[in-house]
């Protein structure tokens, strides 16, 4: 009996239910693609009109939305849950926990600020874990004396913040994010003097590193106070200077301990050495450096690295990874256990659909059924073994986990700090496996999504885990541009992948299941979607103004399979977004405009970017997306009023097309009411029209109704104009 008990599972899995609903809709779709495909082979227009190439064009446009479409069935057909069982980890584990090394990464003190990267910093410091066998480390590649200075306070008040934090059973443990949340006990006047007198040493300290980054440096006084502060007496500049690693709170000094005589995490500080003749290799290259001087302080098996917006919203989600990595059964070949991005600055209903809702909730489900989710950098925790490069072997995966940690600190912190810097000097991987087999991989602006692929090729495999709370919160764009951009490192970024010899059914072939191999098309392609979808928002609309039709007559049995499709399309996604994702009927609306903007703008442009690297022309940038906005931004923002007011090339792309679209519309039922053509013929595409007009609403109102400064730039205005008449001359011509 006692033996049976030893041996249950850590984590169960469960297929989800009502699948059936899902695939009776998918096969009755696909009946339907079959007869619009039969329609447009058998009445192919005339050869050698407009017609003919418009009508050719339709037909391969909806031949890859097909391929596409039976990529994302692939995605959904199986997909799991899982359920962790905390009580049993403990009852097996807790003397026995094995170490956990968190990184934390930041690049910017001016779009990340330094509050930010210390709230993640103290969430994680905080978790429900032993705090003797937790070592933080910070990844500064701003190099900034601000975020070290922020970094001091923090250590400073992590001695009061921890003991409040187990004492009170505090969630979230970002102090920012607890006091916004959280009231004050009222029935409980002990409770309310503490919380009131932590939140008021919080706000101090908060002030004094804000007056610090208001200021533009650290000032004397204070830079007396610590050693460290002497390094950037030698600092060039950002991108010029020596490796800095300071040991802020040694976790192995029997002194570091916080107000209640409790050991503290081991806090570290390092901006790596960069020189403008190496080449830093971005977010991948901090994560290396990470990675290497870790193992000669700390050396813990388990990794979790975090992005420095991304705080800790469950203060156990610890516990939860290790249910799958030490499960005796089903853990030895786990390499990473990928938690979903969550935000909590998102409006009402999502704005700018950055609650990645689909994917949190119904994708990476379904990855997780086909073989494993992809790591997606942020949120995710890591065998150190298989991070490092290491290939998956069936003997002792596990007992590597569970044997007490055997920390590499020898020597003094003051001893490390100086040999420790080696490790992250810019020469240290010439001439190594670093960024190729061993670690995260680089040439590559997805870095995280690559090296996701490399393990599993390796023989791991991964988990995709969504608790009832979620685990990371972090800062969602507040701005259209800057979810464009995001999304346009995203789009380019995969569909690198695609083109290089790391294309899942080329690098994975024989690695991985084929089923998997498909499931990461489901976001290797974003980009190739982009020129399909151009077409088809732009010359079926051109084709109205000529008469030319595409679509069958509504009154005709043709027309019956593509309305089916469209509609049937449409009822199921608005249906599942807002059952499975729990969101409005207007949020699904919104993540269908963003869906059309990034699919003809961000998609458009990483496509673009590839297809010039490959030529030669441009090479990948990692473009660090923006944590903070204005006070004008953040209200129209939560007013869910479109920010347009930076001229940029993808606004140029979205208003040619709208102004197309509206354009067509309006000269195409001026046609038929003066001339009293048919409707039954153009009904379908008019009706097409109407809806890409309907979508762009709030852009017609940033180009044509609003006075703020977030309307849509004059210059923006009339250089679209003129695109979109050069795109009627080509049409008419």
């Amino acid at each position: 009996m006692m033996v049976e008990k030893s041996h249950a599972p850590l984590f169960e899995t469960k297929p989800a239910k009502n699948l059936f609903i899902f695939r009776s809709y998918a096969v009755s779709v696909f009946a339907g693609i079959i007869f619009i495909f039969c329609y447009r082979v058998h009445h192919l227009p005339e050869p050698n009109t407009a017609a003919r190439w418009a009508w050719l064009g339709a037909f391969f446009s909806e031949l890859w939305f097909v391929i596409y479409w039976f990529v994302t069935v692939v995605v959904r057909w199986n997909p799991v849950h899982r359920r962790t069982f905390k009580d049993r980890l403990s009852q097996r584990y807790e003397k026995v926990l094995p170490g956990i090394d968190i990184f934390v990464c930041t690049a910017d003190p001016v779009i990340e600020p330094p509050t930010m990267v210390i709230n993640t910093v103290l969430s994680v410091m905080a978790y429900n874990y032993p705090p003797d066998k937790m070592s933080v480390y910070l990844s500064d590649d701003g190099c900034s004396d601000l975020t070290f200075y922020a970094m001091l306070e923090a250590s400073l008040f992590s001695k009061k913040w921890l003991p409040f934090c187990r004492k009170f059973n505090v969630e979230p443990r970002s102090p920012e994010a607890y006091f916004k949340s959280t009231a004050a006990s009222l029935d409980d006047s002990l409770k309310r003097q503490e919380w009131l007198s932590m939140k008021n040493l919080y706000e101090d300290m908060k002030q004094r590193i804000e007056a610090m980054a208001e200021l533009g440096r650290v000032t004397d006084d204070m830079r007396e106070q610590h050693k460290g502060f002497l390094e950037w007496d030698s600092v060039s500049s950002r991108r010029d200077h020596q490796t800095i690693f300071q040991i802020l709170i040694d976790g192995t000094d029997s002194t570091a301990v916080d107000d209640e005589g409790q050991p503290l995490p081991t806090l570290a500080y390092l901006a790596r050495e960069k020189r403008p003749q190496y080449h830093h290799n971005f977010k991948a290259g901090a994560m290396n450096a990470l990675i290497r001087v870790s193992s000669k302080i700390s050396n813990a098996p388990i990794i979790l690295n975090v992005d420095c917006d991304m705080y800790s919203n469950n203060s156990d989600s610890v516990r939860d990874a290790l249910c799958f990595l030490l499960d005796e059964e089903n853990g030895h070949d786990i390499a990473y256990v990928q938690y979903p991005q969550n935000f909590d600055n998102l409006t009402e209903n999502d704005l700018y659909s950055s609650s990645l809702g689909l994917i949190n909730h119904v994708e990476f489900h379904g990855l997780d059924g086909n073989g494993g989710p992809m790591y997606i950098g942020t949120g995710c925790f890591h065998r150190r073994d298989a991070l490092s490069g290491r290939k998956y072997t069936p003997e002792g995966e596990t007992d590597s986990l569970k044997r007490e940690r055997h920390d590499q600190k020898q020597d003094s912190a003051r001893v490390l700090e100086e040999t420790c810097k080696t490790l992250a000097d810019c020469a240290y991987e010439e001439n190594t496996d670093w960024g190729k087999e061993m670690g995260l991989n680089y040439g590559c602006t997805v870095e995280d999504v690559l090296t996701g692929l490399s393990m599993q090729c390796r023989g791991w495999r991964s988990v995709f885990f969504k608790p009832e709370r979620n685990a990371f919160m972090g800062v969602a764009p507040t701005t259209l541009l800057q979810s464009l951009v995001q999304h346009k490192r995203w789009s380019g970024g995969d569909f690198q992948i695609t083109l290089s010899r790391h294309c899942p059914f080329l690098y994975g072939h024989g690695k991985i299941p084929l089923k998997l191999q498909i499931c990461y098309c489901n976001y290797l392609l974003w980009a190739a979607n982009s020129l399909p979808s151009l077409f088809y928002v732009t010359v079926p609309s051109l084709c109205l103004l000529r008469g030319i039709s595409l679509f069958p007559k509504v009154s005709n049995l043709w027309g019956l399979p593509f309305m089916y499709v469209i509609v049937a399309t449409m009822v199921y996604s608005a249906t599942e977004f807002m059952w499975t994702c729990g969101s409005t009927l207007r949020g699904w609306w919104n993540d269908q405009r963003m869906g059309l903007y990034r699919r003809t703008t961000s998609h458009l442009f990483g496509f673009l970017d590839n297809i010039l690297g490959l030529l030669g022309v441009t090479k990948s940038t990692f473009v660090i997306t923006e944590k903070v906005a204005g006070d004008d931004v953040s209200k129209r923002y939560e007013q869910e009023l479109m920010e347009f007011g930076t001229p940029s090339p993808m606004f140029s792309v979205l208003t040619t097309i709208a102004l197309i679209n509206v354009s067509c519309l309006i000269g195409t039922m001026l046609r038929l009411v003066m001339h009293g053509h048919a409707v039954d013929q153009l009904a379908m595409q008019i009706g097409w029209c109407g809806l890409l007009v309907y979508i762009n609403l709030p852009l017609y109102n940033g180009l044509f109704s609003r006075e703020d400064e977030g309307r849509m730039p004059t210059s923006v205005t009339y250089k679209s104009a003129i695109f979109a008449l050069v795109a009627f001359a080509l049409a008419w011509v």
